[in-house]
């Protein structure tokens, strides 16, 4: 007899590995690797590393998030925003998308 689900992170952990296959998970970690900003603006690259993230279930250290989304930024920007010390991503983001607005002023 199966033990009953006592709590929501427990129903979520089952339903996943009944439910979800392995690739779906690997897919996203893949992408993530390989995403670079390009030609987007700072606001559809971030958008497109939050989705896998969320999507594979990636749990990293906001640290190595913040790594990872600086990286893949253009090199202008970064050098530019490598230079702030920040503790959270979301003020890292924030101080990109100013940075490039900056940029396209000139």
């Amino acid at each position: 007899m199966e033990r009953l689900v006592e709590t929501w992170r427990e129903m979520k952990a089952l339903i996943r590995k009944r439910y979800v296959a392995n690739h779906c998970y690997k897919d996203p970690h893949k992408k993530l690797q390989r995403l670079i900003q390009v030609s987007k603006c700072v606001e559809d690259y971030y958008k497109e590393i939050e989705m896998p993230m969320v999507g594979a279930y990636v749990n990293e250290y906001r640290v190595a998030t913040m790594a990872r989304f600086l990286k893949g930024l253009n090199k202008e920007i970064t050098h530019i925003v490598e230079l702030q010390h920040y503790v959270e991503l979301e003020d890292m983001v924030y101080m990109a998308i100013k940075v490039e607005k900056q940029l396209k002023q000139k």
